[in-house]
């Protein structure tokens, strides 16, 4: 039987024998199709019963990989470990390969992850009656919307904006191409942006094309992003460790949270290489957008 199949029967026994409400089983299948798609992504033709604990600690580190925050991945490891205490009772497998997993032990420690109030507070305390507030709201509606890491933030060019289209080039870690979608009210910052304060300033030479400058004319500097995200998490009140990474992360799990599956997500953050910008433009344009509209909070 397939993949499908066992979550078909699963999604059943948690409804008739366990008489969850629909919302609660909705989460549990998104958590076992996650692990399926996992093994789309990798190429490998494992059906549900054949998972060992090895596949399953693989998995979690891809979905750390992408950033979601250990809460989350453990509460996708408690799906799982649902789904095969199911199969192990209607005796589909002989030994359960979740049995000893435990909740997710992150090595390198992650930025912590905003919650979507929290990023409303941050961007709404910025003051956009001053050149720099206008700049910084720009750059923050940009790295939430688009999950961009903050080496491609200060590198990204005008010419690389497809406002028509919705879209941004973004050139990650060893150069590689990828185009990634932008919501509306980032575009509609980063115009207000270029009309207001960008048009008005004295551009150093090298520096025409560069969307974020600084005052003085040049590409802003990674450490004047990381100052200023912290400045501002300070200004709004929020507690947690803030870097600008924490919007990157903070993207990858609200977008799956909310249901987007993982290899648009993967994709969009740019973990997996593409052979050229016009066959990624062809295959997954339209499908992208779609995941942003569907599940980004600011869509």
């Amino acid at each position: 039987m397939s993949w499908d199949t066992y979550i078909k029967q699963f999604r059943n026994y948690l409804k008739l024998e366990r008489s969850l409400a629909e919302n609660s089983i909705d989460a549990y299948i998104r958590d076992i199709t996650k692990l399926k798609e996992f093994f789309e992504i990798k190429n490998l033709d494992i059906s549900a019963l054949k998972v060992s604990q090895t596949d399953l600690i693989d998995f979690i580190e891809f979905i750390n990989e992408l950033g979601m925050s250990p809460y989350s991945q453990a509460r996708i490891l408690s799906g799982i470990k649902s789904f095969y205490k199911f199969l192990l009772y209607e005796q589909y497998i002989q030994k359960d390969p979740s049995e000893l997993l435990e909740s997710p032990k992150i090595g390198r420690k992650l930025p912590d992850t905003l919650e979507y109030h929290e990023i409303e507070q941050i961007l709404s305390s910025i003051d956009m009656s001053t050149d720099g507030g206008t700049r910084n709201r720009a750059m923050l509606e940009t790295l939430y919307s688009s999950g961009l890491r903050v080496s491609e933030l200060i590198e990204l060019k005008i010419s690389n904006i497809y406002e028509d289209l919705g879209f941004i080039r973004v050139f990650g870690k060893g150069s590689k191409e990828r185009l990634v979608p932008i919501g509306r009210e980032a575009l509609k910052f980063i115009k207000i942006y270029k009309d207001e304060v960008r048009n008005h300033q004295d551009i150093k030479r090298g520096y025409e094309d560069h969307l974020f400058l600084n005052m003085r004319g040049s590409r802003i500097s990674r450490i004047s992003v990381f100052n200023i995200i912290k400045s501002l998490a300070l200004q709004a009140g929020i507690k947690k460790s803030i870097s600008p990474h924490t919007f990157r992360h903070s993207f990858a799990t609200h977008l799956i949270e909310g249901g987007a599956d993982l290899r648009a997500v993967q994709e969009m953050l740019g973990h997996e290489s593409i052979t050229t910008t016009e066959i990624y433009t062809h295959l997954d344009r339209d499908y992208l957008k779609q995941v942003i509209r569907e599940f980004h909070p600011r869509s």
